[in-house]
């Protein structure tokens, strides 16, 4: 596992408790898994993504991660319409260890809300809040 201070954690991204990323992408958004979630869940080799045209609340479940160890769910940042999945992962998902924010982003979404991109964390607050679990232990 790695410490916190050896994260890659991109300042202008957005950041929910759950380890998931967003990024505002003109008038869409994209989303992905922080290098923290991939680094604790171990070597990805599945990946669900959901199809196109889905309309998703934001909380709601859009895919899983199997990993050698687990599968785990992965959450809307924000509520919106799937406009893109990242059809790369089916045959590489091992990218989601390599590469969490450029090449493995999951979906691009239409925001219902593009607001709501303002209740998550920033990279800062992202980060205290690693800090603060770790020291929770």
């Amino acid at each position: 596992m790695k410490e916190i201070s050896d994260l890659e954690v991109p300042v202008g991204l957005r950041y929910t408790k759950d380890h998931e990323w967003a990024e505002q992408k003109g008038d869409k958004v994209r989303v992905g898994v922080t290098d923290y979630a991939q680094d604790q869940l171990g070597e990805i080799v599945f990946v669900e993504l959901p199809a196109v045209g889905d309309s998703l609340e934001k909380g709601s479940v859009f895919g899983t991660l199997e990993s050698v160890k687990a599968v785990s769910e992965i959450y809307m940042p924000i509520g919106g319409r799937i406009v893109a999945a990242n059809s790369v992962l089916a045959s590489s998902p091992e990218l989601v260890n390599s590469s969490p924010y450029e090449e493995a982003w999951l979906i691009e979404l239409q925001p219902q809300d593009p607001a709501e991109l303002d209740a998550l964390m920033d990279q800062k607050a992202y980060l205290e809040m690693l800090e603060k679990a770790k020291a929770e232990g």
